[in-house]
């Protein structure tokens, strides 16, 4: 199983950022079986940039529940799955360190498909995700929102387990061939 996730934030830095969005998909190597999406109230000041780039501004989030108030469902969507995201280690140190503020050690093992975009997917000039979506024909839903770059990432991770496969039948074949 798996939970492909996406975030907004208040900032670069997750020392010193916060989630102001989050979404996760719960996919089992060939649908998505559960969802969850909420704004988070960051409990300080989204930054004009930020507010430009993913349009949550203050007023949104005002009365969105705090992280603490779905860090529950967080934990209980993504045990025992394996956490997905593009560009996973922005996503997942920032989820950790939402959890490190409430002292619980969130641990999970990840999976990058940027990093499996570049195995799988090999000769796009740029593996963001705008513009490898936009190679691929992936139409993004709300660019820099979570849910629509999530269920973006959904479709990438899929198509990337579709080359995983097509790749590792071809290495079967031709190990047959040998015998």
């Amino acid at each position: 199983m798996y939970s492909i996730i996406d975030i907004e934030t208040t900032g670069q830095a997750s020392k010193t950022g916060k989630i102001t969005e989050i979404a996760i998909y719960i996919h089992d190597g060939f649908q998505i079986v559960d969802s969850f999406s909420s704004l988070i109230n960051p409990e300080c000041y989204i930054s004009d940039f930020i507010t430009r780039l993913t349009g949550i501004d203050n007023e949104m989030v005002r009365s969105a529940p705090r992280f603490y108030e779905v860090a529950r469902k967080v934990v209980e969507m993504t045990t025992d799955t394996i956490f997905v995201a593009h560009n996973v280690s922005f996503d997942y140190k920032f989820i950790q360190e939402e959890f490190n503020r409430l002292g619980y050690d969130y641990q999970r093992k990840t999976m990058c498909t940027v990093r499996m975009g570049r195995k799988y997917l090999p000769g796009h000039r740029s593996y963001s995700l705008g513009k490898l979506c936009g190679e691929l024909g992936i139409s993004i839903n709300g660019r820099h929102r979570a849910a629509g770059d999530a269920l973006a990432t959904v479709k990438l991770f899929e198509m990337i387990l579709a080359r995983k496969a097509l790749k590792e039948t071809k290495l079967d074949q031709s190990q047959l061939r040998l015998f």
